[in-house]
C-alpha cells in the first residue's frame, strides 16, 4: 500500500538525519551504535498513525449526528426540531464496516487517535455538513443505498476535510510527515473507502517493501565510499563538500540501486531520484542529479558493469529490527 517512492523518501530522511548528527558532532561517530533501521521504522509508524487519525476524524464527523441529537434533546426547552434530529448518517453502512474492521479497531487501540481530536473543529465541520445540500439530499432518501452511503463519506473527505485549511493546518501541527505523506494518504483513503475489508493496518507496508526499505537504507550507508567512487569523477569542477547534502544522498541511493537492486530498471531509478531532488532539494537539483546519474549509468553499460548483484548488509546491521514495522 505504501509506494516505493514514499519508501525512498523515508530512507533519504533517515540517512540525512543520521549523517547530519554525525556532522554536527564534528564527524565523530557516536560511541553507541545508531539503530538506523529503528529510525526508519518510526517514519513508517508515523505514516500509519496519520492515516488512522484521518480515518478516525472522518468517522467521528459521521457519528456526530448522534451526539448532536443527544445535545439538542437535553436542552432545557427543546424544540420540535431538537427532538427530531435525523441520525441516519450515524448508521451509515460503510461507516460501520470501517468501525467494525478488526484491524482498524486494533490500530485505534494502539495509536489512540481520539487523544488528538479537536472537539470544536469536529463540531464545526459537522455543522458545515448538515448545512450542505448534499447532506439534505442524503437524509431525505428513505432506506439505504450502497452508492449513497459511500458518496456521503467521500463528500465529507473530499469537500469538507481536504480543502479545509483549518483542518490541514491542524494536521500539520501534529503530524510533521503530512507534507511528505499527503498525496499517498489521499490515495490510500480513496482505496480504503472502496474496499475497507482488504486493509490490514498492522501491515500497511508489505514484507517485500519493508525488506526493500531496509536493504536500500543499509546498502546506501555501508556502500557510501563505493558510491562516491562513481559520483566524484562526474562532479568535474564541483566541490563535493559544497554540493547540497540531499543531492549527495540521493545520488548515493541511485548508484546503489544501479549496482545492487536487480529488479529495478535503471531508468526507473533515475526518474525517481530526479523527482525527489526537485521536490526536496534545490531548484537546480533535479537537472544536476539527472546529469550525474545518467552519466554513471552510461559508463556502467559501456563497461558491462550493469550486472546487478544483490548486496546483503553485514550481519551486525542485518540483525537490527529484523521484523517489519507494525
Amino acid at each position: 500500500m505504501i509506494s516505493r517512492r514514499n519508501i525512498r523518501v523515508k530512507v533519504m530522511q533517515t540517512i540525512y538525519s543520521v549523517e547530519s548528527q554525525i556532522a554536527e558532532s564534528g564527524g565523530e561517530v557516536p560511541t553507541k551504535p545508531v539503530d538506523t533501521v529503528k529510525i526508519l521504522q518510526k517514519h513508517f509508524d508515523q505514516t500509519r498513525q496519520l492515516f488512522i487519525y484521518l480515518i478516525h476524524f472522518l468517522t467521528e464527523v459521521a457519528r456526530y449526528a448522534e451526539t448532536d441529537a443527544r445535545n439538542r434533546a437535553s436542552k432545557h426547552l427543546p424544540t420540535k426540531e431538537d427532538l427530531n434530529v435525523n441520525i441516519k448518517l450515524a448508521g451509515n453502512e460503510l461507516l460501520w464496516k470501517i468501525l467494525d474492521h478488526p484491524s482498524y479497531k486494533q490500530a485505534v487501540k494502539d495509536d489512540k487517535p481520539e487523544m488528538l481530536i479537536d472537539a470544536d473543529l469536529l463540531k464545526k465541520i459537522y455543522q458545515e455538513l448538515v448545512d450542505s445540500e448534499k447532506y439534505q439530499q442524503y437524509i431525505a432518501v428513505q432506506g439505504r443505498d450502497k452508492k449513497d452511503e459511500k458518496e456521503i463519506l467521500e463528500y465529507i473527505w473530499d469537500t469538507l476535510l481536504l480543502p479545509n485549511e483549518t483542518f490541514t493546518s491542524y494536521i500539520e501541527e501534529y503530524f510533521s510527515n503530512w507534507d511528505d505523506d499527503a498525496d499517498m494518504v489521499v490515495v490510500l483513503m480513496q482505496n480504503f473507502m472502496n474496499k475497507p475489508s482488504v486493509y490490514n493496518f498492522q501491515e500497511l507496508l508489505s514484507k517485500e517493501k519493508w525488506q526493500f526499505a531496509k536493504n536500500l537504507l543499509q546498502t546506501t550507508l555501508e556502500k557510501k565510499e563505493l558510491a562516491l567512487q562513481y559520483i566524484k569523477p562526474k562532479l568535474k569542477n564541483w566541490d563535493p563538500d559544497r554540493i547540497a547534502s540531499l543531492d549527495m544522498i540521493l545520488m548515493r541511493m541511485g548508484v546503489c540501486e544501479f549496482l545492487f537492486f536487480e529488479t529495478i530498471p535503471p531508468k526507473v531509478t533515475i526518474n525517481e531520484y530526479i523527482d525527489l531532488a526537485k521536490e526536496y532539494s534545490t531548484q537546480q537539483s533535479g537537472q544536476f542529479v539527472n546529469g550525474i546519474l545518467d552519466n554513471i549509468h552510461k559508463d556502467l553499460v559501456r563497461d558491462n558493469q550493469m550486472n546487478k548483484v544483490a548486496f546483503s548488509p553485514n550481519s551486525a546491521q542485518a540483525q537490527q529490527s529484523a521484523n517489519k514495522p507494525s
